[in-house]
């Protein structure tokens, strides 16, 4: 099987281990944007889904390739949705993880509405084909405190009741199953395939 360079516009290697584990099987070589001399853009959309499509535009239109990439963030309810897509500059723009969740948990002192949600968004393009959104979202409550070392951002902040533990706490292979980036793959992978098979069929019958 041919497979098509898919370039992950991101500079995080994590993410594109976790993108390369869980598109496995489908037709496409993931390569990451640096391997063709690019950064990621600056994120000015409005919307997960406008920073997204912001990026895979980026990395498609540099290139010619397919190109894959996602944005997410903290939504808490008794915020009013922040820091949303402003989470990973929530306490600055050069702030790292622990400012950030310093000041969540800061602006949650004596809050009683926990209620959170991590919310995903992964945009797709592939040429001469109209781009592909897919949506993942995590439940879940912010905790006291911060709980765990196996997770990034803030994801020891990040309660999973079902679990019983932060996300930081989760063992990593339950985390990608739970997690709003996982959700948003699996439905990005289904219409992935589908339309892998439509191209197959169509090349079949011009044969």
């Amino acid at each position: 099987m041919t497979r098509a360079p898919l370039v992950v516009a991101s500079d995080n290697p994590g993410k594109l281990a976790e993108l390369t584990e869980l598109l496995d099987g489908l037709p496409y070589d993931l390569r990451p944007q640096s391997a063709f001399g690019l950064s990621t853009p600056e994120e000015t959309g409005q919307t997960f889904a406008d920073n997204a499509l912001l990026k895979a535009r980026h990395a498609h239109e540099s290139t010619g390739h397919a190109a894959i990439a996602d944005d997410s963030g903290l939504i808490v309810d008794a915020l009013d949705g922040a820091p949303g897509v402003y989470s990973a500059r929530y306490a600055g723009e050069d702030a790292d993880a622990q400012a950030n969740m310093t000041k969540l948990l800061t602006n949650m002192q004596g809050e009683s509405r926990r209620q959170a949600r991590f919310f995903c968004v992964i945009a797709c393009i592939l040429p001469g084909c109209k781009p592909i959104l897919a949506e993942g979202a995590w439940e879940g409550r912010i905790a006291d405190a911060p709980r765990g070392a196996n997770g990034f951002g803030y994801d020891p902040v990040f309660f999973v009741p079902s679990e019983n533990c932060t996300a930081a706490e989760l063992p990593p292979e339950i985390k990608r199953k739970l997690s709003h980036r996982g959700r948003a793959l699996a439905a990005l992978r289904t219409g992935l395939a589908a339309r892998a098979a439509r191209a197959a069929t169509d090349a079949e019958a011009q044969a």
